[in-house]
């Protein structure tokens, strides 16, 4: 098998290393001849960022790895975009032969559409990114998308975690005639739908009356199916602030659902949502909530927190790198 686009090249940002380290182990147990490029990023007194590339990269096909949102340091989303701008465009002033942003977390991502005088922040993220010299964006279970239009020059392949959290499910016997899929909000329907469909469950979802004029406030929710007595699976992207979540879990229960899991791809778990989810569970709101390490929270954050149940994406990035290097299709990947 040729390598076609060059030799493989990876580049870790700093938040991206502990992600990295998981696809390295895939590779190297397929026997792929691939380089870890040598960079150094450099965090300014003043903030300002830059990365640098150690060794010579021209010719090469690169893909620069980042985390966005890392509990695990100080960075902000804002300063990880930054640093992968710059290790992309250090990149492209290296000559690199073609550069691929592997952004698990793509930023900004609820920002897609505009209402009222707003910016539209995932457009802009995009144009950064492409002008940064990126020619393909990988990324995985993305907010909206309608993101993919907002790049002009540059491709955006979205992969699904789908099949590593439906493996996990059944894996732990959470799927029976009893289990009932629920979407926890009207833009989570359509995720909810496949994914009823390919466990062989029912689903039930609950619609939200909000007042738009406040963030995040709820004023009455319904559930359309049934749940009584009945064990329940939420999937959905993300968990925030983890306020909707559990305010939907605890309509499920008014309802009479037995137990609650939770699943998502991004466990970003933003101000107190951890603190709020120890209650949930203490209390029996939910038994577990399971996400992905596409938000890295090290071995010890389960053992702390034993509802948390954590899946592997960096294999599936892997064997997506090693695909797209041998110029093979990656289209059966791409599918929910």
């Amino acid at each position: 098998m040729s390598l076609d686009r060059g030799q493989l090249g990876i580049i870790a940002c700093n938040s991206g290393k502990p992600f990295v380290g998981k696809m390295v182990e895939y590779l190297q147990q397929k026997f792929v001849n691939f380089r870890y490029i040598k960079t150094t990023e450099t965090h300014f007194a003043n903030g300002e960022i830059k990365t640098s590339i150690d060794e010579p990269i021209r010719g090469m096909d690169i893909y620069i790895v980042q985390l966005m949102d890392d509990p695990l340091s100080d960075y902000s989303v804002n300063d990880n975009l930054m640093a992968l701008a710059t290790a992309v465009n250090a990149a492209y002033n290296s000559d690199a032969s073609t550069i691929t942003a592997v952004i698990p977390q793509f930023p900004n991502a609820r920002q897609e559409r505009r209402k009222g005088r707003e910016s539209v922040t995932a457009s802009m993220v995009a144009s950064f990114i492409e002008a940064s010299g990126a020619s393909r964006v990988l990324t995985i279970d993305i907010h909206a998308e309608a993101i993919a239009g907002f790049f002009h020059h540059a491709r955006l392949d979205n992969l699904h975690a789908s099949h590593q959290l439906m493996k996990s499910m059944r894996k732990r016997n959470l799927i029976t005639e009893q289990t009932v899929v629920v979407a926890p909000d009207v833009g989570s329907a359509e995720t909810a739908r496949y994914y009823s469909r390919e466990l062989g469950t029912d689903m039930a979802m609950i619609v939200k009356e909000r007042d738009y004029s406040k963030a995040s406030v709820v004023i009455d929710a319904k559930l359309v199916g049934d749940v009584k007595g009945r064990n329940v699976v939420i999937v959905d992207d993300m968990i925030a602030t983890g306020g909707t979540l559990i305010a939907a879990c605890q309509t499920l229960k008014d309802f009479g659902a037995e137990n609650i899991d939770v699943f998502c791809t991004f466990p970003f778990f933003n101000g107190s949502a951890i603190e709020k989810l120890d209650e949930a569970c203490k209390s029996g709101a939910i038994r577990s909530v399971t996400g992905t390490n596409a938000v890295w929270r090290g071995t010890e954050f389960a053992a702390e927190h034993p509802w948390y149940h954590e899946v592997d994406v960096a294999r599936l990035f892997g064997k997506v790198i090693l695909t797209i290097n041998h110029m093979e299709s990656i289209a059966n990947m791409l599918e929910n």
